[in-house]
């Protein structure tokens, strides 16, 4: 009963205008007036697609621009900003989490804006786009943006959709092996759910890496979108006696730290190589961290390739993961290209970095093929066709 009135309180109050609502607020659910962002802009195009709001790596934001290529097409990403991100990423409508979780009225605004104003909303991670506007239920906002009359997609990026116990069935450097990742079981909850929403929604789904097309085949790859010019560099590549080799562990159990860091340090303190485990960093100082490399690792137990290892081919550098055969054969039948990569295990990657010392033309080689294939897959164009009959038809 306790709980029931206190809900109910929470409504009354959140009726009432703006500024007696923040004063009868509790102090933890007070949001800065001074801090709500603006409703979004609203493209003057025939298309207006609206994207949001996980934005990781700054994907929505260049989903967004890539989408932009296309005739007629208007696009507005926005990104909930997370209270602990130190990484920068653009994005045209940034929102902090006190005024998403607790501005009724401008959860109200945002739903009528989009409602009323774009043609297309692609949901990413089947995050609530407008919280507890729909009591965070996806599918009531999917439902309340269709009776408007707005074409509806989900995007999944990765670990939302990657059901864990069909993952660990293929790969033996699974995150989700026993024993690896605490976050499993609620990962495995999550991809359950947004299956969920899929069957209920029928909604298409882009995934921006091709092994999740194991997971829902329905899908349809979207290349990942970066700026290949932001990476360009001149510096050489394994021409020191002592190659410096990165890995950014933005998320370890994921990339496989644990697996790979023993090799590492065990290499670098015989010389071999120059270890360097780049700290969360922003964005913006990536590009030197990376030009300043020779070798690039990224992860070691999902069998693909992130945004990570496009950002480090499009700089020419020697960029090393665990890929699956599915993921290589992906690019081959959709673009015609060959990922310019070196695969390795834990298992596989002492050996590797040994031979690039001891013989490094053929991997200064490979490396060099890295600009061309990102500028040709992933520079945004291939993205906005895979777009174009979501938004445009045909």
């Amino acid at each position: 009963m306790i709980t029931r009135l206190r809900h109910l309180l929470g409504r009354a109050v959140e009726a009432l205008p703006e500024p007696l609502s923040l004063r009868l607020r509790p102090a933890r659910y007070r949001y800065d007036r001074a801090e709500r962002p603006p409703a979004p802009r609203v493209p003057d195009t025939e298309v207006r697609l609206f994207i949001g709001h996980a934005n990781y790596a700054s994907q929505g934001f260049t989903f967004a621009r890539s989408a932009e290529r296309l005739p007629g097409v208007g696009a507005v990403n926005m990104h909930l900003l997370a209270g602990t991100s130190v990484f920068g990423f653009p994005a045209d409508l940034p929102v902090p989490p006190a005024v998403f979780q607790h501005s009724s009225h401008w959860r109200r605004e945002l739903f009528r804006t989009v409602s009323e104003n774009f043609t297309h909303v692609i949901i990413e991670s089947a995050k609530p786009l407008f919280g507890k506007l729909f009591d965070h239920d996806v599918v009531a906002e999917i439902t309340a943006l269709r009776e408007h009359g707005v074409s509806v997609a989900l995007l999944a990026h990765g670990s939302e959709l990657r059901l864990p116990s069909r993952h660990v069935l293929i790969d033996e450097w699974s995150p989700y092996a026993e024993g690896r990742w605490p976050d499993t079981p609620r990962l495995e909850r999550t991809a359950r759910h947004v299956r969920s929403v899929l069957e209920r929604t029928g909604a298409p789904l882009f995934v921006t890496t091709q092994e999740m097309l194991l997971d829902w085949p329905a899908a349809t790859w979207l290349p990942l979108a970066i700026e290949p010019q932001r990476w360009a560099t001149t510096a050489p590549v394994l021409e020191r006696d002592r190659p410096v080799v990165v890995h950014a562990p933005t998320n370890p159990y994921l990339k496989g730290t644990a697996l790979i860091e023993p090799v590492l340090e065990s290499l670098h303190d015989e010389g071999v190589i120059e270890y360097r485990r780049l700290p969360l960093i922003p964005t913006h100082e990536m590009p030197a961290a990376i030009a300043d490399a020779d070798v690039v690792l990224d992860q070691f137990c999902a069998g693909i390739y992130s945004v990570a290892s496009v950002e480090a081919m499009a700089a020419g550098r020697v960029t090393v993961a665990h890929l699956h055969d599915q993921v290589l054969q992906t690019v081959r039948d959709r673009l015609g290209l060959e990922v310019p990569m070196v695969s390795a295990t834990p298992a596989t990657l002492e050996a590797a970095l040994r031979d690039m010392v001891a013989n490094p033309a053929p991997y200064r080689e490979l490396a060099a093929k890295g600009p061309a294939f990102v500028t040709e897959a992933h520079d945004g164009r291939a993205t906005a066709d895979t777009l174009r009959p979501f938004l445009l038809g045909g």
